[in-house]
């Protein structure tokens, strides 16, 4: 298990989807042992709030985006807008 050692903050959002996706598909196999559903369970809360805080910051991002050529804002514009 190679993958649980990898350092959480130093992914990618898309590696860290990934990573989560696999640990979700491993709990609900229902094949791992108590202990390391526990383990893999806290490691998916940790990748779950890694993706849900890069998903924040580019919608930050997207958000500044929408400003007046001064660099005033405009106003912002829900990350999901068309």
């Amino acid at each position: 298990m190679a993958e649980d050692t990898i350092d959480i903050a130093a992914m990618t959002f898309e590696d860290a989807l990934k990573a989560l996706e696999k640990v979700v598909r491993d709990l609900e196999g229902g094949e791992v042992p108590l202990d390391q559903s526990i383990a893999l369970y806290e490691r998916g809360e940790q990748l779950r709030a890694h993706c849900q805080a890069r998903l924040d910051a580019a919608q930050a991002r997207i958000e500044k985006i929408v400003a007046g050529s001064d660099g005033r804002a405009t106003g912002t514009v829900p990350f999901d807008a068309d």
